[in-house]
């Protein structure tokens, strides 16, 4: 797969917490980004934030269970990033959204073993 030197940084602010029919919305949000043939996601646990309503989330003792902040990264073109938007704005009630230029510098898989 090739992405365009100039792409996209879609970013997706959520709680740990967070569920879609079912399952933790981070997934959710991955596993439709694989079905819609992305180039990659990334999933980034947060140690500790606050969002919209500055409710502190962190990882201190005796507040291990609390909500931790998600982030979720996606990098491909501006096409493939519109694709996921309309998801993104169904599954995604609480949270931040953000989108950015960014310049591609490589994208590489390995090749396959022979």
């Amino acid at each position: 797969m090739k992405i365009p030197e100039d792409g996209f940084l879609l970013r997706v602010f959520l709680g740990e917490g967070d569920r879609w029919q079912g399952k933790p919305l981070y997934e959710a949000i991955v596993i439709k980004a694989r079905e819609l043939h992305m180039a990659g996601a990334t999933v980034l646990r947060g140690p500790m934030g606050f969002g919209a309503k500055s409710r502190l989330h962190t990882t201190k003792i005796l507040r291990l269970s609390e909500d931790l902040p998600v982030v979720i990264e996606l990098v491909d073109s501006k096409e493939k990033i519109d694709e996921l938007l309309p998801h993104i704005d169904e599954m995604v009630t609480d949270g931040l959204v953000t989108l950015e230029r960014v310049k591609v510098i490589k994208y590489r898989a390995d090749p396959p073993e022979v």
